[in-house]
């Protein structure tokens, strides 16, 4: 049953493009929430391996990856997706390991001897040539870039969209996924992120009309069905809290009726999360 939410077969390397893989492994746990956990592995034009978000390290899964490449480059995208590095710098010396900005810094990474080479923003590495293109989505405490793979037209997240299916989720996880907005099919970020993007609205805005712009044939990500058809309306969907909705030309946008419901839902918000940020904390540290 632990296993139930997960998206089988576990670790072992799964296509879904020319060069771009998926690795689904075992549920972890967060502030009481089991999650899906996923990784994506690109190959880049040299034939190199790149490992988005890397899922816990086992002989058997580096042996299945050495044999589409060579592990060349080790990718923490946000400040939660880094805990299983180590294992896999230990069984990679000659990767680079790149993260999203501010990673190396955190008092918890400095204590694992999780190693941080270089880090990354709006600009990719040259070593990974033309086929990729970033995105650096940055609010307070939480930061995140998106890679967008260029051949493939697949865009890759971690949290900045979890979509769970209710049905797989137990009924007090259910629950609370619910409260938190990442169940399908109208999964986004949950609600303690969203509260901490919008403190930095116009930058975080810009970004995800750049991540939207990009139309992605598919947007895969690192908890929950991924979005594999009509992927960039899913994404638009996705980002409404953040961009708005669409609005269609010639038709004019609707109003609130009133900002008091706003109002009240913000209020809301700002006293739960506090305790939502401190569980989710709390369950990555584990």
């Amino acid at each position: 049953m632990a296993h139930a939410i997960s998206y089988p077969p576990l670790d072992v390397p799964k296509p879904v493009a020319d060069g771009v893989w998926i690795v689904d492994a075992a549920p972890l746990h967060a502030g009481g929430l089991p999650l899906p956990l996923r990784m994506t592995v690109l190959r880049l034009s040299g034939g190199e391996l790149l490992l988005h978000s890397p899922i816990p390290y086992t002989p058997g899964l580096r042996r299945a990856l050495e044999r589409l490449g060579r592990i060349g480059h080790l990718v923490a995208p946000s400040i939660g997706h880094w805990m299983f590095l180590r294992a896999w710098q230990a069984a990679c010396p000659d990767a680079i390991t790149w993260a999203v900005p501010g990673l190396k810094d955190r008092g918890q990474v400095r204590r694992s001897g999780v190693r941080i080479d270089a880090e990354l923003g709006d600009r990719v590495p040259r070593a990974w040539g033309e086929a990729i293109a970033s995105v650096l989505v940055a609010g307070p405490v939480f930061k995140e870039v998106a890679l967008f793979h260029r051949p493939s037209r697949t865009l890759l997240l971690t949290d900045l969209v979890i979509s769970l299916e209710a049905d797989l989720l137990p009924l007090p996880a259910r629950a609370l996924a619910r409260l938190l907005g990442i169940v399908a099919p109208d999964g986004k970020a949950p609600l303690h992120l969203r509260l901490l993007l919008r403190l930095n609205r116009p930058a975080t805005a810009a970004a995800a009309r750049r991540l939207v712009a990009l139309a992605p044939d598919r947007v895969i990500f690192a908890h929950g069905h991924w979005f594999d058809r009509d992927a960039t309306g899913e994404l638009r969907r996705s980002l409404a809290w953040l961009i708005g909705p669409e609005v269609r030309r010639g038709t004019p946008a609707r109003r609130p009726a009133s900002t008091l419901p706003q109002t009240s839902t913000a209020a809301a918000s700002l006293a739960l999360v506090a305790a939502i940020a401190a569980l989710a904390y709390a369950g990555r540290r584990r």
